[in-house]
């Protein structure tokens, strides 16, 4: 299907490729372009041609020779980052040009594409928008330019491993970001079944890089479903215009307190090779290797505190270090679904009940430190004409590392691949792609946590008897409670494998290779060790189309566009699953593969009033996806321009995003509760939408009837007695988020050009909200909810036998409104020396009510970066420092809980360049004085980062 897929796209182009037939006499421009300041050459110059796809670059010599047969008179563009843009216009042939450069010192000249998907002034953006070019990606201090995305106004960058790094803009922030949409090439890079963005890790290199456009806050109405909260577009060189080899190697150390691990070399190698022939073919070849060791996740936090129901508020002995309830943010096996209750113990003269948490492993323990990340790419580009050029690219990148979603995973060896064919002109593209995911070696590490301590400790039931006989002993000899809760412990760990062991290893290998969670103790018919592997593959085929009438139609600009995406997962019997089958056997491997579709158009209409000051634009998007019913997103903009300097912007959009993959059709078995997409037919018999109590309320409902029998009523009757306690849970199937976004800003650059002032403000209400929320069914669904059958069945005692349980993905009942502000300052203030920050609030409103789960707004009120450099304070050496402040914040989750502390770092870096050899030399290091910090609850602890990185850039050129 994916050879089939990309014939069809090559056919569907065909017909466009006549309009680009007319020939006219081939004509040929040479010149040459130096610096203006020293007359010395300038290689690798954008020479094109305006409103065309011809173009060249300049050579070693700053020569360029561009054929063409386009029609007299035509306007040449001559481009290099750092310098002013010039236009000459050509009248006749047999001119050679004498191009002289200025470096642009003036701020604000930017030109951005992401915000109205055409170019414009970056001034006149009609939404917020930010841009990092070559330029700026080479004098950051970051060690990648991916990372330099955190010192970006408006970006919440969340770390969840060296080769696993998510933006986030305006709130809802998670690791595993599917509302924040990243673009390469225009190729979305989301894997669809892991539900994750992998920029940094299948991206482009260090060495092919163009730039990064970021447009904070929904950006739906013109890039569909997943752009609700922002998107990232990240833009490659063209072969045609970056020629030659370059060669970057960066070698790096972390971890130098040895607190985590030994200090570790971080190393990365890097290639490009590009080369044109004759301004009408064209290939570039990408390759990078990165390994090191990872960031250990390893705060202990307890959420579970002993003042909490779910833990045993009546013996405030056993708080803090002394819980036994203890759940940490770091620890696996100690979670909800393996609360223990032991009942029926004597102690002080009465029947105590007692819940405790079985021992699980540290997270150290089950992942490995070691990280890699490989990648490759390569493209072949082939002009039809001046005003077309077809493409096709490969893009393929294994990698290592941990990423969070529900629970943990770790990646190993897991392969995204994508094809790429596109049809280009002046004012129109075509363009499909393919993607191809499969998560290699992956594993799951809660089911591996509880399937080890299951296997060699026993399950819940056996290790609870164990610890109810030894905690009666100690406290029949007198011991004090919380010794004698540690020594049952002990008592019943007994024979549990211990990590580091051979026979840990051994069994550790074992549950890894097999794609069945389930336990055979727990589950009838399981694998008698459990499985925690993470099988899964998918195929993405994706296809959309531009047109821009700007030459066809005069009064106004209009822009149109379609695209078209089918999801397709190939079910392993575990994570996905074939529907169709009956209930007992979805779990088998194989089936029907599943198929999630979406298709939407939009139209964009752009008008300029009174002398080009206003600019209005309108635009309308539908989206559809068969399971929903269509949906409109349209925005409306206006740019007012006061003076030429002054830029006021305000808009308004509606946004809706479908449900994502794993959201949507996912059937997984973790930990023993079943985590269940939401779309309605997947409820069917089973009845966790209308037969079930909440999770939340279950547990209310225990901890009230282990008082009443610690008073001396049996289960069945203090169970009765609180049946009130239970909450039915009476979800509804899922249906699309929806934003409704209202923005204005400002923007001005001052004091001839050298300061830039960009301040934005946002509103945002969000309707059906998507979350997760556990809810336990009776028996199987054989009883309904409220009959005394069900009631009893909800005990903790009956917890395996006569419940079932689901984490469901669902609507939040309730509104949110969420707010915010950014204020971004550039200021050059003396010869190349600028002083730059950016400071940003976010917040939202606190609902009267409680929703049915947390709706993890998950980002600090303040966050902050100040910047100052020059980027050549003597000739070839330049510096830039960055100190960054985030304030503390909140983190909900279902893995964790928790407030995750504020933190401030500082970046810096030298640049030293050899242009006679090519060669450019940057030394720094993040977090310099090591201020060890978590970017979420659960989340890996970073420390300083130090580095050399050397690059040899346009070696070989032509």
């Amino acid at each position: 299907m994916n050879l089939k897929f990309l014939l069809f796209s090559i056919l569907f182009a065909l017909p466009f490729l006549s309009l680009h037939a007319q020939e006219t006499s081939l004509v040929e421009i040479t010149g040459r372009v130096t610096d203006q300041a020293n007359q010395e050459a300038l290689p690798g110059v954008s020479v094109f041609v305006r409103g065309t796809v011809t173009g060249t670059s300049t050579n070693a010599n700053g020569d360029f020779s561009l054929k063409t047969r386009l029609k007299f008179p035509f306007t040449l563009v001559i481009s290099l980052v750092g310098y002013q843009p010039q236009e000459f216009e050509i009248k006749e042939p047999g001119s050679r040009l004498d191009i002289a450069l200025v470096t642009q010192t003036l701020l604000g000249k930017e030109v951005v594409i992401s915000a109205s998907r055409v170019e414009e002034s970056i001034l006149k953006s009609p939404v917020a928008i930010e841009k990092l070019d070559i330029r700026a990606i080479k004098e950051t201090p970051a060690p990648s330019f991916y990372d330099a995305l955190e010192n970006v106004k408006g970006v919440q960058m969340t770390t969840s491993s060296l080769t696993f790094k998510v933006p986030n803009t305006r709130g809802f922030n998670i690791p595993n970001n599917f509302r924040f949409m990243q673009l390469v090439d225009g190729v979305d890079m989301q894997a669809a079944t892991l539900g994750v963005p992998l920029g940094n890790a299948i991206g482009p290199t260090e060495l092919d890089i163009e730039s990064v456009e970021i447009t904070p806050g929904a950006a739906s109405a013109l890039y569909g479903m997943n752009a609700i909260n922002g998107m990232a577009n990240l833009i490659t060189k063209s072969p045609f215009l970056y020629q030659g080899l370059s060669v970057y190697q960066k070698t790096g150390l972390n971890h130098v307190d040895g607190k985590d691990a030994e200090p570790s070399i971080l190393s990365e190698l890097a290639f490009r090779y590009a080369k044109a022939f004759h301004d009408k073919w064209a290939f570039k070849i990408n390759a990078s290797y990165m390994n090191g060791t990872d960031w250990r996740s390893n705060t202990t936090t307890d959420q579970n505190p002993n003042s909490l129901n779910t833990a045993n508020p009546n013996f405030p002995e056993l708080a803090g270090a002394n819980n036994p309830a203890y759940d940490a943010w770091n620890k696996y096996g100690d979670e909800n679904n393996n609360a223990v209750t032991v009942s029926g113990v004597n102690y002080q003269g009465k029947n105590q009940t007692f819940l405790v948490r079985r021992t699980g492993y540290w997270e150290k323990d089950v992942v490995s430190p070691r990280v890699d990340n490989l990648k490759f790419d390569a493209a072949l580009h082939y002009r039809l004409g001046d005003n077309a050029e077809l493409a096709y690219g490969y893009r393929i990148g294994k990698m290592d590392g941990v990423f969070q979603r529900g629970n943990k995973i770790q990646l190993d060896n897991v392969v995204v691949q994508n094809h790429r064919l596109e049809l280009k002109g002046a004012n129109y593209f075509i363009r499909s792609y393919v993607s191809l995911e499969n998560t290699g070696d992956s594993y799951n590490v809660k089911p591996m946590v509880d399937n080890l301590d299951i296997t060699s400790g026993g399950s819940n039931s056996e290790w609870g008897a164990k610890f109810k006989a030894a905690l009666q002993t100690q406290l029949n000899a007198g011991t004090d409670l919380v010794t004698a809760m540690q020594r049952a412990r002990q008592a019943a760990d007994a024979g549990r494998v211990e990590p580091g062991t051979p026979q840990f290893n051994a069994l550790k290998n074992t549950i890894r290779g097999i794609n069945n969670w389930d336990h055979g103790k727990v589950v009838a018919g399981g694998p008698e060790t459990g499985g925690a592997w993470l099988k899964q593959e998918s195929r993405l085929y994706h296809a959309d189309a531009q047109y821009n009438f700007e030459d066809r139609i005069k009064f106004a600009n209009l822009l149109v566009g379609a695209d078209a995406r089918v999801y397709e997962v190939i079910p392993d019997g575990n994570n996905f699953v074939d529907f169709s089958r009956p209930i007992n056997e979805r779990t088998l491997p194989g089936g029907n593969n599943v198929y999630y579709k979406k298709f939407g158009a939009f139209g964009q209409l752009t008008k300029t009033f009174f002398s080009d000051k206003l600019k209005v634009f309108g635009s309308l998007r539908v989206d559809y996806n068969p399971e929903f019913d269509p949906k409109l997103n349209p925005r409306v903009a206006a740019v007012y321009t006061l003076s030429e300097q002054h830029n006021f912007r305000v808009s308004y959009q509606n946004g809706f995003r479908f449900p994502a993959l794993f959201e949507a059709v996912s059937y997984v078995n973790n930990g023993n509760v079943r985590r269940v997409g939401g779309l309605g037919y997947i409820n069917e018999g089973l009845g966790y939408l209308d037969n079930s109590y909440t999770l939340t309320s279950v547990n209310d409902f225990n901890a009230a009837v282990n008082k009443d029998v610690t008073a001396g009523m049996t289960a069945n009757d203090a169970a009765l007695k609180n049946r009130n306690v239970l909450q039915i849970t009476s979800l509804s199937a899922t249906r699309p988020e929806q934003i409704n976004s209202f923005e204005v800003g400002y923007k001005s650059v001052l004091f001839d050009s050298k300061l830039v002032i960009d301040i934005d403000a946002y509103t945002n209400v969000y309707d059906g909200f998507l979350g997760q929320v556990e809810v336990s069914v009776p028996k199987n669904n054989t009883v309904q909810v409220g009959t005394d059958e069900a009631v009893i069945a909800m005990l903790a005692a009956n917890r395996n036998a006569q419940q079932t349980r689901y984490r469901v993905y669902t609507n939040a009942k309730n509104k949110y409104n969420n707010y915010g502000s950014s204020l971004g300052v550039t200021y050059n203030f003396y010869e190349k020396f600028t002083l730059s920050g950016n400071v940003n609030y976010n917040a939202i409103e606190t609902n009267a009510e409680k929703d049915i789960f947390v709706t993890a707004f998950n980002t600090p009120n303040w966050i902050t970066n100040v910047s100052f450099g020059n980027r050549e304070v003597v000739k070839n050496l330049g510096f830039n420092v960055v100190w960054r402040w985030q304030d503390s914040f909140l983190w909900e989750s279902p893995l964790a809980n928790g407030t995750v502390p504020a933190y401030s770092t500082v970046d810096a870096q030298v640049t030293y360049r050899v242009p006679e050899s090519k060669i450019t030399l940057k030394t720094g290091g993040t977090n310099l004085f090591n201020q060890r910090y978590i970017q979420y609850a659960a989340g890996p602890t970073i420390g300083g980062l130090y580095y050399v990185a050397i690059t040899l850039d346009g070696l070989l050129a032509k």
